[in-house]
């Protein structure tokens, strides 16, 4: 019973890994279909994204009817159910976590909340952009002085699918010894803390409020982006050895002498110095010379890449994890894991709004029958 960003990639996953997902929406459909442009195959490219290999049921949850046809299925097929309907909807309409697990003690059941099970602010809906400015990650993202900056993709969102998929597995795995069931809760909120948790670890040791740096990693230096003759080259040189190799690739040996920049601790301290001097001779060359100069001395480097230049490396081509998906007219970004050297692959496309409705139904029927 989910719907937007979290709930759907939670369930894509498990349904990557070969459990049948059965998608209830309401009559009108996941709001993430009307997510575009770009729409394909009758839906936005978000929600083709986010929803292969299930099947699509659609339920009115307030109509008694439709409600205790759910409850039958759920009754009679589920393993888990996952959830991120608004605070409290699910209680009020008899499908919460407490009267499923009274109807079947061996269900798994997983609420996705906004702020988490309690506390002031549990009644809260919330969304991947609120979450990220709440949880203090929009404070530390961008440049010094620049305003906030929200990053890219929906990493609370999918961040807070991936830990519902881990509290699931880890729920089945426990009722496979005990034979009973769970509730699990994971929320935006708790999943935006715990991408926090270096810089909270930071402030905790020093008092000091962590600030922006860019492409940068607070407490190391030099760690980051520097613009080249033509783009732009994020180079790693987390400790001294490879600070040295990197200072002896920009032919300045005499950088790595000098007392300020030493040891990690003294580049942070005079971070500014450190970097002005390197950003004047990153752009002297190219981001290909630069690759080959820092690959040589085993200095870790990347050039920043836009999305069509990394669904086109040779090395996304090589692991496969781009994918055709059958009954698609684009390929997707398949899911982050092999077991034994092979990725699961796409059984389906995100299915069509209550393509499987009239089958489910059916199927229930006869049970009853």
């Amino acid at each position: 019973m989910g719907h937007s960003v979290a709930a759907p990639f939670a369930g894509q996953v498990l349904a990557d890994l070969g459990a049948e997902v059965i998608k209830i929406e309401k009559p009108e459909g996941d709001d993430a279909r009307k997510w575009g442009p770009p729409f394909v195959d009758g839906a936005a490219a978000t929600f083709q994204a986010l929803n292969r290999n299930k099947k699509s049921v659609v339920s009115r949850l307030r109509d008694d009817a439709d409600r205790e046809q759910l409850l039958r299925l759920i009754d009679e097929r589920a393993d888990v159910v996952l959830q991120n309907l608004r605070p409290g909807q699910v209680d009020a309409l008899g499908i919460g976590a407490a009267a499923m697990l009274a109807r079947k003690p061996s269900l798994v059941y997983c609420n996705m909340g906004a702020f988490g099970a309690r506390g002031p602010l549990a009644e809260r809906p919330g969304y991947d952009p609120l979450m990220q400015a709440f949880g203090g990650i929009m404070s530390v993202v961008g440049h010094e002085g620049g305003a906030s900056v929200r990053v890219g993709p929906s990493i609370i969102d999918m961040g807070t699918g991936m830990w519902a998929v881990i509290g699931i597995l880890s729920a089945l795995m426990r009722r496979k010894e005990s034979g009973e069931g769970s509730v699990v809760d994971v929320s935006l909120f708790e999943t935006a803390t715990s991408w926090m948790t270096m810089h909270a670890a930071q402030y905790l040791a020093s008092d000091e409020l962590p600030r922006k740096v860019g492409s940068g990693q607070v407490g190391i230096v030099p760690y980051r982006a520097y613009q080249t003759a033509d783009g732009e080259l994020v180079v790693a040189a987390g400790n001294d050895k490879l600070f040295k190799a990197f200072c002896d690739a920009m032919g300045r040996a005499d950088l790595a002498e000098d007392a300020r920049f030493t040891s990690n601790p003294e580049r942070v301290r005079n971070a500014t110095a450190l970097y002005a001097q390197i950003e004047a001779e990153m752009l002297r060359r190219t981001n290909a010379d630069w690759q080959a100069l820092l690959d040589a001395r085993g200095v870790p480097c990347a050039p920043v890449q836009n999305a069509r230049q990394m669904l086109e490396h040779e090395q996304t081509r090589a692991l496969g994890i781009v994918q055709q998906v059958p009954g698609s007219s684009i390929p997707l970004i398949g899911l982050p894991v092999s077991f034994n050297g092979r990725r699961p692959q796409a059984r389906s496309a995100a299915p069509s709004l209550g393509e499987h409705t009239d089958t489910i139904t059916a199927q229930e029927e006869a049970r009853q029958a």
